[in-house]
């Protein structure tokens, strides 16, 4: 009998839990054994582990093998087991002798051939083998990404040849260490290419300013859509720290890119999507679009046009910064701090105003009835976006460049940071107290508009937060009566 005993991970949301590969060879007819709740990826690990000893040279012992993947109370999935337990497979039968087996840590999926192919969620797993002191094996393709996480070890590896010769001393695998810092190679839109829209701009600015989440109405054209996308463009470059909580997620989701490594999220999902794809869940809980869109912008155009009870689920994830999937045998959390922008038109045509809507009220009621008051009470900034004129489309001098809009938008925000460590949009109501109360003035606007908008406390409280944005961005420190009243107006919704 022979027994070897690896080290891998398993992904539970953000988090990859340890887990024990134990290998067991004994006599008897021959079998392969997999245990330990394995899900159906890793059952066709048996498959794909004897072609690809085979075809590397090795042979595939002809004894009663045993697969345990310890704990036994936790799933497990994907292809990233197969490597451990091909490893586990010839130390057991004495085809290779390990010399460090318990200072690594190994994940990845085998070809037939035996390469190694990339797999999901290398961020999250590197980040806890770090924690665990020990060197990380993995597929070269994913190299790149786990050196993102500048404590681990990393060891690459192109075939179960070059983990075998590492193990046995034979040809040690060189530490990865990846770029110093990947240097971002991409181009924003600029909002110097929207005509006209000043109060709009201006919106925006403060949206980006204290993270403050945004609604825009306006017919179709008056470019909306537009001012979304500029956003990221004027948001402040993202801390080392936000970009490898974002690139986390990403890489969960299986969809990461080294090049965009320090770019704001924008992730815009279609009118039509339900509320998993939106918040996350399935099966085996994934992350959703307001997790993808983790410290950048999530775009929902077409507000109405989304469910209801999908819009609903937003409620929860704007507040908290983060989303709990539970279902009956698994529960999974992933961050959600994402920052909400969404388009709507006044009416069902879109042209509420104007001689060619027919749009009665009832129609427009029901309309925009589809939002309710407590989704409507979340969001801090609410606009409308007029048809732009044929006077400032015609005008042939560009608008502010995104990189003057940002750097307003920086200082603002580092002013932030230095006083209370947090934007502005992100204060509990006891910081709102301490940091962001007004004036005389500009108490006595805010009590008027209490009574006269009929304005709930969270309401109150947002315009607090707006109207402190809107000093910053002015470079004062104490919230004065016109920075109140533009909060205000963006706070007295839709005509």
């Amino acid at each position: 009998m022979a027994l070897a005993v690896l080290k891998s991970r398993a992904l539970s949301g953000m988090h990859a839990p340890e887990v024990a590969v134990e290998v067991h060879l004994a006599n008897g007819l021959p079998s392969f054994t997999l245990v330990g709740l394995p899900e159906t990826e890793v059952k066709e690990s048996r498959d794909r582990v004897r072609a690809a000893i085979v075809n590397s040279g090795f042979e595939f012992p002809a004894r009663r093998i045993t697969v345990n993947l310890a704990p036994a109370d936790l799933p497990k999935e994907s292809g990233r087991f197969d490597l451990p337990i091909a490893l586990g497979i010839l130390i057991g039968s004495g085809q290779i002798e390990a010399k460090t087996l318990d200072a690594h840590e190994f994940a990845g999926e085998l070809s037939l051939s035996g390469e190694l192919r990339p797999v999901r969620g290398t961020l999250a797993m590197c980040l806890a083998a770090a924690g665990s002191q020990r060197a990380f094996v993995l597929p070269a393709a994913g190299a790149d990404e786990a050196a993102l996480v500048k404590t681990a070890t990393i060891l690459p590896a192109r075939t179960l040849l070059d983990v075998c010769g590492h193990l046995t001393g034979a040809a040690p695998l060189a530490p990865h260490r990846g770029a110093a810092s990947p240097v971002p190679t991409f181009a924003l839109p600029d909002l110097s290419e929207v005509k006209g829209q000043l109060p709009a701009k201006r919106a925006l600015e403060v949206a980006a300013a204290g993270q403050h989440s945004l609604l825009m109405s306006g017919p179709p054209g008056s470019g909306k859509s537009m001012l979304a996308a500029r956003l990221p463009g004027i948001l402040p470059p993202m801390t080392d720290q936000e970009a490898l909580e974002s690139a986390a997620v990403h890489s969960l989701a299986g969809g990461f890119d080294v090049s965009r490594w320090g770019r704001r999220p924008f992730q815009a999902p279609h009118h039509t999507a339900s509320t998993v794809a939106l918040v996350g869940g399935g099966g085996n809980p994934k992350p959703g679009e307001i997790s993808l869109a983790h410290e950048g912008v999530l775009f929902l155009d077409e507000l109405p046009e989304f469910e209801r009870r999908v819009l609903e689920a937003l409620r929860e994830p704007i507040e908290t910064g983060h989303i709990r999937v539970s279902r009956a045998a698994r529960r999974a959390e992933f961050p959600a701090r994402f920052q909400l922008v969404a388009a709507m038109n006044p009416c069902p045509c879109g042209y509420l105003g104007n001689a060619r809507c027919r749009c009665t009220p009832e129609r427009v009621a029901a309309y925009r009835g589809k939002l309710s008051g407590p989704l409507l009470d979340r969001i801090d900034l609410m606009i409308e976006v007029p048809a732009v004129s044929e006077a400032e489309l015609s005008t042939r001098g560009e608008g502010e460049p995104s990189a003057v809009v940002q750097a307003r938008v920086v200082a603002a925000r580092e002013r932030q940071i230095a006083r209370q460590g947090k934007p502005n949009a992100l204060l509990t109501p006891g910081e709102v107290d301490r940091y962001c109360l007004p004036d005389g003035h500009g108490a006595a606007l805010l009590k008027q508009a209490m009574q006269r908008l009929d304005l709930s406390a969270r309401a109150y409280h947002r315009i607090l937060k707006v109207a402190r944005t809107i000093a910053d961005l002015a470079g004062e420190e104490i919230v004065r009566g016109p920075h109140v009243a533009e909060a205000i107006q963006y706070r007295r919704g839709f005509s």
